[in-house]
């Protein structure tokens, strides 16, 4: 008997987690450019005109809104590995779910910027046929990002070499 004051799972809920650490290499790339711009137009608008001030208004609605918006996108980011393909999922409103079929796999990419690696952290890029796919994994564990590559390279090869 289906209990009707539960809501079903979240995409998100069931697929594994990325390192929450992202929400402060995200903070640390977004919000230092929105408070420049916000200073930016509040020094003209105390030195020359008030009008200077909406500018400043946007800016910090912007500050505020990403600091709401940041927390809320990495919590619904997930990956799953399956039998047959890796499966990726993010966001609510618009809620992108890709499936890679392991054999589709070209390569695997292993990626680290500088405020990442701080944090300990890797992104996978996955590289298939297909010039539209999203196939990346943004925000995990170092040691969980190598080990993926390989289980996913791996994999790859076995299915590529059946074809």
């Amino acid at each position: 008997m289906v209990n009707m004051s539960q809501h079903p799972p979240e995409p998100h809920e069931a697929m594994h987690p990325v390192s929450p650490k992202l929400t402060t290499a995200r903070y640390i790339g977004r919000l230092p450019w929105l408070a420049v711009l916000a200073i930016g137009f509040a020094v003209p608008g105390v030195l020359f005109s008030v009008w200077f001030h909406i500018g400043t208004a946007v800016f910090a609605l912007l500050f505020i809104w990403q600091l709401w918006l940041i927390p809320q996108q990495v919590r619904r980011l997930g990956w799953l590995e399956t039998s047959d393909e890796l499966l990726i999922t993010k966001g609510k409103l618009w809620h992108t779910f890709t499936v890679v079929p392991y054999g589709r796999i070209q390569f695997v990419d292993v990626t680290a910027g500088p405020i990442e690696r701080w944090l300990g952290m890797k992104t996978i890029n996955l590289h298939t046929a297909s010039a539209s796919s999203d196939s990346t994994v943004q925000g995990l564990p170092a040691d969980q990002a190598d080990a993926l590559r390989e289980r996913l390279a791996v994999q790859a090869r076995e299915r590529m070499s059946g074809l």
